[in-house]
């Protein structure tokens, strides 16, 4: 599934951490006991009554607890089964090496699992896809431009000052919020400070314009921009499940609000481009500082301003989300693991005098602090799964799969099977510095022709 389907988000305390454990489930291996193909149809799993496992996902708290739900069906089905809920119908997986026979099978175009509820906005209001929507060769020919802008070491450059100083003013807020306290410690929900640190870097790099969301008073035009995205993720998630095109049908208020959500974000991209536009003429040339991507792919010209204004706003809603989780689970863990924490302060601390202030410099002398990332996607995984329509027919776990079905590989379930990561339920940065000797070849060997 997708990012904002996982699970709720820990309350955070800035000045301590709680230690707590917990027990993994080991996932069940299942192996054919014969090399005999076996077809579709004996693929294990819960997927001849959509509407009666749609009730059961619900009874279950599906949306928040999707991640667990995978799991105890990979521990009951072995590493391969066959899903429907309600109309949403998929064959899960787990290995690292079935992975690879996926990802090698996705051709040169990449299909991914569409996200209906957004699909189904832009076909009600006539608004272009963007990357993240698009497939085939219009997907490639966009994707190619925006690498060069968005993804390209040569352009990473220009986003570090911009993160930077989003970055020092939400240190100072939380510096400043600790000693309002008057108690030297500050509890909060730490997940609204990221969300807005979040997407104030987001906004920073995409629009070139800060929203002033470190500032304690919240200015309502950006207030407002903030509660569109809320709105839109929550809306999202019920609409994976039920047919947005029924939602809209009847009226229903979760299609009405999620249309009113986007218009704000589209309306939010409108005004950038036209301040962007004004301070191109006041300037009259190159502007003297990087002024984000959406001006930059303004002015390269290589796309229609509609193509433009959609890759922005699916970047804006897909880097939000996931950059306020990943960093929520990270300062979860490391508030665990104050030891390590010690060591992170130590690397960081080092590289800022070995690179004397050069940023990008200091960045490439931090392997602690990425792995320290890594680790915590792996267990804390922004997205529960990884998908693929796959474009011809496969054979993983001697089951046959025909051309058009819907492969999901279980991130979660993966990043915690002990046969790939010993052990898992070990927050083990160092575990990354060693990558090849120390992760299972196979689990490499899957991700590495990856598309998103």
């Amino acid at each position: 599934m997708v990012g904002w389907s996982v699970w709720r988000s820990p309350v955070m305390v800035l000045t301590a951490g709680a230690r707590c454990s917990s027990s993994v489930p080991a996932v069940r291996q299942a192996y054919s006991d014969s090399n005999m193909v076996r077809p579709f149809s004996e693929i294990p799993g819960l997927w001849k009554n959509g509407a009666a496992n749609l009730y059961n996902f619900w009874k279950l708290d599906g949306f928040k607890n999707l991640h667990r739900i995978m799991l105890q069906n990979f521990n009951i089905f072995g590493p391969i089964y066959r899903e429907k809920v309600g109309y949403y119908e998929s064959v899960n997986i787990i290995n690292p090496e079935d992975a690879a026979i996926l990802f090698k099978a996705e051709g040169n175009y990449p299909k991914r699992l569409k996200v209906e509820a957004w699909t189904s906005y832009r076909d009600y209001r006539n608004r272009k896809y963007g990357v993240l929507l698009k497939n085939g060769e219009d997907w490639r020919s966009n994707r190619v431009i925006l690498n060069k802008e968005v993804i390209s070491p040569k352009v990473l450059g220009n986003f570090v000052p911009l993160l930077e100083e989003v970055g020092q003013d939400f240190v100072a807020r939380v510096h400043k919020k600790i000693m309002r306290t008057g108690q030297n410690k500050w509890t909060t929900d730490l997940s609204q400070e990221l969300f807005k640190y979040a997407l104030e870097s987001v906004s920073s790099v995409l629009y070139g314009e800060r929203l002033g969301l470190m500032l304690d008073y919240i200015d309502p035009e950006a207030q407002h921009f903030i509660n569109c995205i809320t709105v839109m993720f929550k809306t999202t998630s019920p609409m994976l499940y039920i047919p947005p095109a029924l939602l809209r049908k009847v009226g229903a208020k979760v299609w009405r609000d999620h249309v009113e959500a986007w218009d704000g974000i589209f309306n939010q991209a409108d005004r950038c481009i036209h301040n962007i536009y004004r301070q191109l003429r006041l300037e009259a040339g190159t502007p003297k500082k990087y002024p984000g991507v959406l001006a930059s792919l303004l002015m390269l010209d290589k796309l229609s301003i509609e193509d433009i204004k959609a890759s922005i706003t699916e970047l804006m809603a897909g880097g939000v989300d996931t950059t306020s989780i990943t960093l929520l689970w990270t300062l979860y863990e490391l508030a665990r693991h104050p030891n390590l924490q010690e060591e992170l302060r130590a690397e960081v601390a080092a590289a800022r005098a070995e690179s004397q202030g050069d940023m990008l410099e200091m960045l490439k002398r931090i392997p602690l602090v990425k792995g320290a990332l890594k680790e915590s996607l792996r267990l804390h995984p922004v997205a529960v799964s990884l998908q693929r329509y796959i474009t011809e027919d496969i054979i993983i776990q001697n089951y046959h799969i025909p051309a058009g079905t819907l492969v999901q590989l279980g991130l979660y379930a993966m990043g915690r099977d002990p046969k790939v990561f010993p052990r898992p339920e070990q927050y083990q940065p160092s575990r990354w510095l060693r990558t090849r000797r120390t992760i299972s070849g196979a689990w490499a060997s899957a991700l590495a022709p990856v598309s998103v």
